[in-house]
C-alpha cells in the first residue's frame, strides 16, 4: 500500500511537469518503473539532506557556547522521540528495499514467449546473433512490443551491454552466460554501449538498437542474407564433432541421451542435483569430467579451445530444440 502510494504521487508529479532532460528518452516497458524509483531516492535524499542540514546549523546557533562559564544543561532522554527517530527510517528502508526487490525479480524474469537472441562482448566490438540465422555487428534489430530476452558472454574480457533508452544493463563475462530482458514501446534508433571499461577501444565499443514495426522487422528479416538458423548450426556442429555418436536419441550411446533434457533436473555422481540450462550445458561441453553423471564413464573429452563461444551456444540452441515429441515426430 505504501509502496503503491508513493509511486503513484511520484507519477503524478512528474507527469504534470516539464521533463527532465538530463535522461534519454523511456522507451521500454521498465524504463518507467526505473526511473520512477530513481527520481523518489533523488527527492528522498535531497529532502534528508536538507533536513539534517538545517537542524546542524539552528543547533550551532541555539546551543552556542555564549561564556566561559556557561554549563550545558543535564541531557534528558525522551523515548517516544528516540522511538520516532527509529521507526520512521525503518519504515523508509523497507519501503525502498520492498520496491527495488519487486522492480529487480520483475526485471530479472522474462517472459517465457520472448525471443531470444544472442549478444557476445569481443574487444572491442559486439556480435549480435538472432535465431532465424541473422548476424549483426553493434547494430540489433528488433519489433515494438515484443519481450526480447539477450543470453549474453564475452569472448575475452568483461564487457557490459547497457542500453539507456531501456533502462536496462549486465555484464557479459567471459565463461559464463548472462541474460537481460526488454519490451521496446516506440519505435526509433537507440543508443547501446559497452559501461564495463574493457581496454583502449572501450569508447568505440558502441552500437544501435532499431526498433521497428513488426511488419518492417518482417520485412528486414525477409530481405536479410541469412545464414544457417541457430539450431541448423548447431546440428552441424553436433554431427561435426561426433557428438551423434555418443548421444544417442534412444539412450543407447556412451553418453546420455539430450532429447528432452534441457530445464529439467539431472543428478551427479556425488549426489547434487542441477538442472539442466545453458551454463550447465557450456560446462558438460568445456568441462566434462567436472560433472560426471551416474552409469556413464568420464569419456567425453573437452571442446575447450577447440570451439568458440558462437559455436558452443549454437550447440545449445541445438539441444534446447530436442523435445521428445518433436524428435519422436521425425523417428529419431
Amino acid at each position: 500500500m505504501l509502496i503503491q502510494g508513493a509511486k503513484s504521487g511520484l507519477l503524478a508529479a512528474l507527469q504534470t511537469s516539464p521533463g527532465i532532460p538530463i535522461f534519454p528518452p523511456r522507451a521500454s516497458t521498465i524504463a518507467g518503473g526505473v526511473d520512477q524509483l530513481h527520481y523518489f531516492l533523488t527527492v528522498l535524499t535531497l529532502f534528508f539532506t536538507f533536513v539534517i542540514f538545517t537542524i546542524i546549523f539552528y543547533f550551532m546557533i541555539r546551543y552556542r557556547r555564549r561564556s566561559e562559564d556557561e554549563q550545558p544543561p543535564e541531557t534528558v532522554t525522551l523515548m517516544p522521540l528516540e522511538i520516532t527517530w527509529t521507526l520512521i527510517p525503518t519504515l523508509i528502508c523497507v519501503v525502498v528495499f520492498a520496491w527495488s526487490a519487486s522492480l529487480y525479480f520483475r526485471n530479472a524474469n522474462p517472459p517465457n514467449a520472448a525471443t531470444e537472441i544472442i549478444v557476445i562482448g569481443k574487444q572491442w566490438m559486439w556480435h549480435i546473433q538472432h535465431q532465424e540465422g541473422v548476424r549483426e555487428i553493434n547494430e540489433l534489430h528488433v519489433p515494438v512490443g515484443v519481450p526480447i530476452k539477450l543470453t549474453m558472454t564475452s569472448q575475452d574480457v568483461i564487457h557490459d551491454f547497457f542500453i539507456p533508452a531501456f533502462r536496462v544493463k549486465r555484464d557479459a563475462t567471459p565463461g559464463r552466460y548472462s541474460s537481460l530482458w526488454f519490451q521496446a514501446t516506440k519505435t526509433g534508433t537507440f543508443h547501446f554501449f559497452c559501461a564495463q571499461y574493457c581496454g583502449e577501444g572501450h569508447a568505440a565499443m558502441i552500437g544501435w538498437v532499431h526498433v521497428m514495426t513488426p511488419d518492417d522487422y518482417a520485412a528486414w528479416l525477409a530481405g536479410t542474407n541469412r545464414g544457417e538458423t541457430m539450431t541448423q548450426a548447431g546440428e552441424r556442429l553436433f554431427h561435426q564433432y561426433g557428438c551423434v555418436t555418443c548421444h544417442v536419441a534412444d539412450g543407447t550411446g556412451r553418453g546420455p541421451s539430450l532429447v528432452g533434457q534441457f530445464g529439467k533436473p539431472q543428478k551427479l555422481r556425488d549426489g547434487q542435483s542441477l538442472t539442466v540450462d545453458e551454463a550447465f550445458l557450456r560446462r558438460a561441453i568445456t568441462q566434462p569430467n567436472s560433472m560426471p553423471i551416474p552409469n556413464y564413464a568420464p569419456v567425453m573429452p573437452t571442446f575447450q579451445g577447440q570451439l568458440n563461444e558462437e559455436q558452443i551456444l549454437q550447440l545449445i540452441a541445438y539441444v534446447k530444440s530436442l523435445g521428445g515429441e518433436e524428435r519422436k515426430a521425425k523417428g529419431q
